[in-house]
């Protein structure tokens, strides 16, 4: 099972590298932005598990930052952890969705606790709907939209599809798309992946930026372009 993957967002260096070092030594893959900006661009391009957000950012505060992320339909989890410790600031955060409010100055233990029990409390709940980018899959409707517009997939493209985003900015092979959407209903071809990803590319990437990659050698991966 790959390690989870945090989001430390804080417009301060110091704080940034002390949080990632000791989430990474707590056995967490980490990323970081600076901003407001950079931290809607990093979850889109690669949707975390969890993402620990400043309230005060240089650009936008965080409470702006989860309405964003909200707005396309992102539902990862979101810690805050900031100076402001006011009432209103704390609802504010938690109306808005957010699972959590820590203050500083924070116990590193205790924050690594919380992070934990939000991540047992999420685990193994897939969203109802995951998006990435302005591709978003309705699992409990059974739809998927482009940029707002209906795509129309067969039942196992809409499995392959929720597959790849559920594991965006993850590269996976054909042997575990195989485990994971045809089991072992597959005839023995392997080439069958390779088909239906040719099928989803003409149904979902009729627009830019395109959303599923090969990685030559290894598998695919469904993720936003870098910038």
């Amino acid at each position: 099972m790959s390690a989870q993957r945090l989001l430390v967002v804080d417009d301060e260096a110091t704080v940034r590298e002390l949080l990632s070092a000791a989430l990474r030594f707590a056995g967490f893959r980490v990323t970081s932005a600076a901003t407001a900006g950079e931290a809607v661009a990093a979850a889109t391009a690669e949707p975390p598990d969890l993402v620990l957000l400043d309230v005060m950012l240089p650009d936008l505060d965080g409470f702006e930052v989860v309405r964003r992320l909200r707005e396309r339909r992102m539902p990862v989890p979101v810690l805050f952890l900031t100076a402001r410790d006011g009432q209103a600031d704390k609802v504010t955060g938690l109306s808005l969705g957010a699972d959590d409010y820590v203050t500083k100055p924070f116990d590193l233990a205790e924050l690594i606790a919380r992070i934990r029990a939000i991540l047992r409390r999420t685990a193994g709940h897939p969203a109802d709907v995951v998006a990435v980018g302005t591709l978003a899959l309705d699992a409990g409707g059974h739809q998927v939209t482009r940029a707002g517009k209906p795509v129309r997939v067969s039942a196992t493209e809409f499995r392959l599809l929720r597959y790849l985003m559920e594991n965006a900015g993850r590269v996976v092979s054909k042997a575990q798309i195989l485990d994971r959407v045809w089991r072992d209903d597959f005839g023995g071809d392997a080439s069958i992946v390779d088909t239906y990803i040719s099928y989803l590319r003409r149904k979902v990437d009729t627009e830019e930026p395109k959303l599923i990659h090969t990685v030559h050698g290894v598998g695919y991966v469904l993720r936003e372009p870098r910038r």
